[in-house]
């Protein structure tokens, strides 16, 4: 019988990101997924306050945290897997296509060549297929590609976190312009979560709430029967002509320069220059007004 872990969701309003902890009620082992650090991009301020409440939850609830697990280098909000790791002592983990992102985005921010592209900024680096255990729950990893390269969903028992793949069903998929993004992966890519038993419970990354409270789990049926980009079975040609339409309209995601920054460092700030302090870099006139 596939064992069931229990998820805690957490909410974090600015940027529309969901954050996760999951555990084994049995042997109380568990894992956090994408915690947000927090950014103030007016003041240039970071703070600790939503992965503060993670830390909170886990201590308070006796979990064993054995794993703080990236889903990819986020594009919307700063990770603060770095920072939870120190508190809880526990490995960071993403997948191990994150050393493209790295080297695509290193490019783009013109680091110098001292800059590592190994995902050595993590303590592991997941395959396609890899499996390890949180207490005695197996934990699966897939490569979900599409809406970045690396992106990668961890399947927990009857669970799944999906990243940015997809979205709610009322508001349906992730979008794939970003570099190194694809409409037609991206499509091959929700197939291997569809192909999960229809009453996986799928955790989404990002909800922006149309019109409702924000949500961040339906099953795979759901996805299925209900998700406005994918219902009726559409076809790789649809759905691509569906998401590239919809792309076309959409700016960049406000916070992706500053963000990406961070996230190909793990979740850590560039190295502080001579007066102790970290600096932001933004490539001016690399992409085009929107």
């Amino acid at each position: 019988m596939t064992k069931s872990p229990v998820v805690k969701s957490f909410w974090d309003e600015p940027t529309g990101s969901w954050q996760y902890v999951f555990h084994d009620p049995a042997t109380m082992q568990g894992a956090i997924v994408d915690p947000v650090m927090n950014y103030d991009p007016n003041a240039g301020a970071t703070t600790m306050q939503s992965a503060q409440e993670i830390l909170d939850y886990v201590r308070a609830t006796g979990i064993e945290v054995v794993w703080i697990l990236d889903t990819h280098p986020h594009a919307d909000h700063f990770s603060a897997a770095p920072w939870l790791a120190e508190q809880l002592g526990a490995p960071t983990a993403i997948g191990d296509h994150v050393t493209e992102v790295q080297a695509l985005w290193k490019d783009i921010y013109n680091l110098p060549d001292s800059f590592p592209t190994d995902g050595s900024q993590w303590d592991k680096l997941f395959y396609d297929g890899e499996e390890f255990m949180v207490g005695e729950i197996p934990v699966r990893v897939i490569f979900c590609p599409g809406h970045t390269l690396a992106s990668i969903t961890y399947v927990v028992g009857d669970a799944a976190f999906v990243h940015d793949t997809l979205m709610m069903p009322d508001s349906g998929t992730s979008r794939a312009d970003f570099p190194g993004g694809s409409s037609r992966v991206l499509y091959a890519s929700i197939q291997k979560i569809l192909a999960l038993p229809d009453d996986t419970r799928v955790f989404v990354g990002h909800d922006y709430a149309p019109g409702r409270p924000a949500a961040c789990e339906a099953t795979v049926a759901e996805q299925k029967s209900c998700n406005i980009h994918l219902k009726g079975g559409a076809s790789e040609a649809e759905f691509c002509a569906i998401r590239d339409a919809r792309d076309a309209t959409l700016p960049l995601p406000k916070l992706m320069l500053a963000a990406l920054q961070i996230n190909i460092r793990g979740g850590r700030k560039p190295e502080a220059e001579d007066n102790g302090r970290s600096y932001l870099k933004i490539p001016l006139d690399y992409f085009e007004p929107r």
